[in-house]
């Protein structure tokens, strides 16, 4: 009586893509990435034209950090690779109070610029295209922010991080003028005193 032969048994097929899966692992990332924009692009060289395709990528952890990369490369996963890892090298700090930002801030690139101001809890994102994007990555809760100029995404997406980038808290602006933060806590005695 023979034996019946199990189902990934055999020529050693049966059971391939299981280990396939199990080199797979996904480890979790602290970052979510958005890929904006992939675009082929072209290179004369002698014998002709050589293409290439090119992609932007957003990294953020919604909570204070946001970065973004370019990458360049012979097929898309391997260009929005490279952009990943561009990314990762140059993250920023979002500073934020209560999920939006203290002030108003402006930044140009090129010939893009972007306004961002903030907004009251509740009001959510007020953004199109690129910043909305950028912004939510960061952790940005409540903003309204416009795109004046140039709509390139790449230079609307390198505008709104160094917009980012320039908010400061109020102790270190005032340091930076030479002046001293008065504490909240003579404000308040002087309230209670009255």
């Amino acid at each position: 009586m023979e034996k019946p032969q199990e189902h990934n048994q055999g020529r050693g097929r049966g059971d391939r893509n299981h280990h396939r899966s199990a080199r797979k692992e996904t480890v979790p990332s602290e970052f979510q990435e958005r890929v904006l924009e992939i675009n082929r692009v072209t290179r004369v060289v002698k014998g002709g034209k050589r293409m290439r395709f090119r992609a932007l990528v957003v990294l953020g952890d919604k909570i204070s950090r946001v970065a973004y990369g370019l990458g360049k490369a012979n097929d898309v996963t391997t260009a929005v690779a490279k952009a990943v890892n561009e990314a990762k090298k140059d993250i920023k700090n979002v500073y934020m109070i209560k999920g939006t930002l203290p002030y108003r801030v402006q930044a140009s690139h090129k010939s893009a610029t972007v306004l961002v101001k903030p907004a009251k809890s509740g009001t959510g994102l007020i953004a199109g295209g690129a910043v909305r994007i950028v912004l939510e990555l960061a952790g940005v809760k409540d903003a309204v922010a416009k795109v004046l100029g140039s709509s390139n995404k790449i230079s609307n997406v390198v505008a709104t991080i160094q917009a980012l980038d320039s908010v400061q808290p109020s102790a270190d602006i005032l340091a930076h003028r030479g002046k001293m933060a008065k504490p909240k806590v003579e404000k308040e005695v002087k309230e209670i005193a009255k």
